[in-house]
């Protein structure tokens, strides 16, 4: 465990952070950022993302001395090896951790259960919105609340600092963001989505959250369309002189760190639950995969001590993962016309950018994995620290290679074959598989007849790679597939999978009674045109309407 004095970003000796606390940017430029900085600011100020200066290596003595720790003193373990105490005293990371999980429908959180042979499948989906972005999106929320409590004090109306966030959603971010963020004060959220375009429960979880901090924004077009606009805003100097924008999606490190914690949870909930597995013996993890964020927790879990044996990243017809793990080369494959045609449209699938295949899994549905920047940071430092030089050479070295490959991605489309030592790195500590529309789908069935569980699409994906990385690896080796939505989300793929079998009755068998009545509450929710400067009106319209409200109630 590191007990070291980090550096800052102007070279001094900071005796409050380890360097696992302090923050650097993997394309090079950012260096000596505090656990607040790279919150508040999401994306490094060079383009790049964040990762800690070091990853914590923790004894096995530790980390096994965690293995009957509830959920939540477990987080706690693992979250303050990444905040400094100066920044977060341990009793408030503690409160900010206990209150992001009350909000859970079961005491364990993340659940773990037997699915079939050597698979066991990790439930993610007991939060508020029934998504695993939950994990990280409540512990999100209540981090912007504690930030801003803090810059607030003694601070009274317009002199107050107050966040906007705002981002984009096909669906599960903007429940799971609106969810995490509803209520808290000094911070208003906006959520675009494509107009008609996702599936009708994720679109009513959002517009039927009536917090007057909340504001809904259904955009005429697409996803693709509704990306332009954030990303329009963030670049703006005009809405960024007068307004703080804040960001929520998976490129937030704090998202990543949260997500870690049930990569040791379930390690730990099978060694109780199974006779023939002893804390100490190897284990795969076999996550479905689009935007790299989900199985870049577990990379973080493996580098800090958990016995992984490997990490099968699963994919859907959208492989551009894959491909990088079986030729080296990380390139986009755009398509068009019918061969971007597919999934079922009730399930939310005609949200997403041009050029990218639609499935029955929307959610992965993703030319470009954001985050696998962030281990490719790791792959090129390994790579360059066999030359021998010294560890901040070997990080300079690492952010150069960073920039440069992604440079190629921008202006080429993509890059590589990478160094065969690089990709034999990538290829020691995971494995990946592409899993078919009709996979996911007979997958689905299969599973229901032989052992009645109900799988939503993303997760049967990781269930098909499961299945098959049990063939190469044998069913000595236990495979906890992580399930990362609840299948009511997903009726369409569902219902398409199994409305053949005589005893299958959705609404008896999958539906929530949270989903019930649903489309019976009062929405809420602004149409706006696909025009980035009217959306720039409309919130800066909102949240002086929403300030004002406030000014007013507290005079």
């Amino acid at each position: 465990m590191s007990n070291g004095v980090a550096t800052n970003g102007n070279g001094s000796q900071d005796q409050t952070h380890t360097p696992s606390q302090r923050y650097l940017s993997t394309r090079g430029e950012d260096s000596g950022l505090s656990f607040e900085d790279v919150v508040l600011k999401g994306l490094a100020s060079d383009g790049g993302l964040y990762i800690p200066e070091e990853v914590p290596v923790v004894p096995e003595s530790v980390w096994q001395s965690w293995k009957d720790l509830s959920f939540t003193d477990l987080a706690y373990n693992i979250i303050s090896l990444y905040i400094s105490p100066s920044e977060i005293p341990a009793e408030d990371l503690k409160d900010i951790i206990n209150r992001s999980y009350a909000t859970f429908r079961t005491p364990d959180v993340t659940p773990l259960v037997h699915l079939q042979g050597s698979i066991h499948l990790l439930e993610l989906f007991h939060g508020p919105t029934f998504a695993f972005k939950d994990v990280a999106l409540q512990f999100l929320g209540n981090l912007f609340e504690y930030f801003l409590v803090r810059k607030n004090q003694g601070k009274e109306g317009r002199d107050r600092y107050h966040l906007t966030v705002v981002g984009a959603t096909s669906g599960d971010t903007g429940s799971a963001a609106i969810y995490g963020l509803r209520g808290k004060k000094d911070v208003s959220v906006f959520m675009l989505h494509p107009k008609g375009k996702v599936s009708p429960v994720q679109e009513l979880q959002m517009t039927t959250v009536l917090d007057a901090n909340v504001h809904n924004l259904a955009v005429t077009g697409n996803f693709d369309n509704c990306q332009d606009i954030v990303k329009a805003l963030f670049a703006d100097p005009e809405i960024n002189s007068t307004h703080k924008l804040g960001a929520v999606n998976s490129i937030n490190w704090a998202r990543i760190l949260a997500q870690t914690v049930y990569y040791f949870y379930s390690y730990f909930s099978l060694a109780r639950q199974s006779e023939s597995f002893n804390i100490g013996d190897n284990v795969r993890f076999v996550v479905p995969s689009g935007n790299f964020g989900d199985i870049l927790a577990g990379y973080f879990a493996f580098r800090m001590g958990l016995p992984v044996d490997k990490l099968v990243i699963a994919t859907n017809e959208n492989d551009i993962l894959d491909r990088f793990w079986k030729t080296g080369c990380y390139t986009k494959k755009p398509v068009s016309g019918s061969k971007a045609e597919g999934g079922v449209p009730e399930d939310g699938v005609k949200a997403h950018e041009d050029g990218v295949k639609e499935t029955m899994s929307p959610a992965m549905d993703i030319m470009v994995s954001s985050n696998f920047e962030r281990l490719l940071w790791f792959l090129a430092y390994q790579f360059a620290s066999s030359a021998g030089m010294d560890d901040e050479w070997n990080k300079k070295q690492a952010g150069q290679e960073v920039s440069s490959w992604l440079k190629d991605l921008k202006e080429k489309g993509g890059f590589g074959p990478v160094y065969k030592d690089v990709l034999e790195s990538a290829r020691r500590n995971f494995e990946s598989e592409r899993v078919s529309d009709q996979e996911t789908l007979d997958t689905i069935k299969s599973l229901y007849q032989e052992v009645g569980y109900v799988l939503d699409p993303h997760t049967a994906v990781g269930v098909e790679a499961a299945r098959r990385s049990v063939k190469r690896a044998g069913s000595d080796i236990p495979h906890i597939s992580l399930s990362t939505a609840h299948p009511a989300k997903f009726s369409g793929a569902v219902t398409l999978a199994l409305q053949d079998e005589a005893d299958f009755d959705f609404a008896a068998k999958v539906l929530p009674q949270e989903f019930v009545g649903l489309d019976q509450k009062e929405k809420r929710v602004n149409d706006v045109a696909n025009d980035w400067t009217a959306v720039r009106e409309l919130v800066r319209k909102q949240v002086e309407e929403e300030l004002t409200a406030r000014d007013a109630g507290s005079a």
